[in-house]
């Protein structure tokens, strides 16, 4: 869906997600703010940002295709062989934990060229992502995908039958799992500025970006049960076994940084 300038094509999808991108670097650039870093910062780092996400984005999904394009031949050796096809993100197939990871990989590089606490600007982006996949999951509304499992509830979506899985012709309402993720993380947003502003003084620099590394993971975790098409990795939901992952590798540094400073005070 979108609309037409001369010859150039807009979709609406990319308007919501730049929209989500955009909302998101002015509230990292309002924190910057107020922990009197120079806001135009935050601006110079945001366009690697944009850059590391999306390319991570792509490659996530092309090394996780979902079951229905491997079923009509997209697999990752597909793509690894028609290069032009992997390239075509306009055609859709983006993965928010290969954007995250891209990103934060950008942010890691403007850090040392910068010479800049990149643990700092982690947490500076926690609540700002957290924003920008709020509004970003609106995007999947106006391309009807992520949607869950049938179901006549109240709130329930209507899916056109062109953007149904083959299995499920038959039914015409599902979850609005793009809606339950964006309230999620829209709450989460608001979780990591209370913690943010709260606790500055108690937490160390990438604290809260590893809070956010739990609280996701966990809604992402739980989500996909409800999910139609989900990647698999040798019969293995991909998404969720790397989110359990994340999980334990955030809960584990969080609570090893205390455990250390626990043995520094002993000493």
């Amino acid at each position: 869906m979108g609309f037409n300038i001369g010859p150039l094509h807009i979709r609406f999808y990319g308007i919501i997600l730049m929209s989500g991108a955009l909302a998101g670097a002015f509230l990292a650039a309002r924190l910057a703010k107020q922990r009197k870093l120079n806001p135009e910062i935050i601006w110079d780092m945001f366009t690697w940002i944009l850059i590391g996400g999306v390319i991570g984005a792509r490659i996530w999904h092309i090394l996780t295709p979902p079951p229905s394009m491997v079923a009509r031949g997209i697999t990752t050796k597909y793509y690894l062989t028609h290069p032009l096809d992997a390239l075509a993100i306009w055609e859709g197939g983006l993965g928010i934990p290969g954007a995250v990871i891209g990103g934060l990989l950008a942010v890691y590089w403007f850090s040392k060229k910068r010479k800049l606490n990149f643990l700092f600007l982690t947490d500076l982006c926690a609540a700002p992502l957290a924003l920008g996949q709020a509004i970003g999951r609106w995007g999947n509304y106006v391309n009807q995908e992520v949607y869950g499992k049938p179901t006549d509830l109240p709130w329930a979506i209507t899916i056109d039958p062109l953007h149904r899985l083959p299995e499920y012709m038959g039914s015409a309402t599902y979850h609005p799992l793009f809606l339950y993720e964006s309230l999620w993380n829209l709450g989460n947003m608001f979780l990591l500025l209370w913690l943010y502003n709260k606790f500055s003084d108690r937490l160390k620099d990438g604290d809260i970006f590893l809070v956010y590394m739990i609280t996701y993971p966990i809604a992402r975790f739980f989500l996909d049960f409800l999910r139609l098409d989900a990647s698999e990795i040798a019969g293995i939901n991909a998404n969720q076994s790397f989110m359990v992952l994340v999980i334990l590798f955030a809960a584990g540094v969080f609570v090893y940084r205390r455990i250390r400073d626990k043995r520094k005070v002993a000493d």
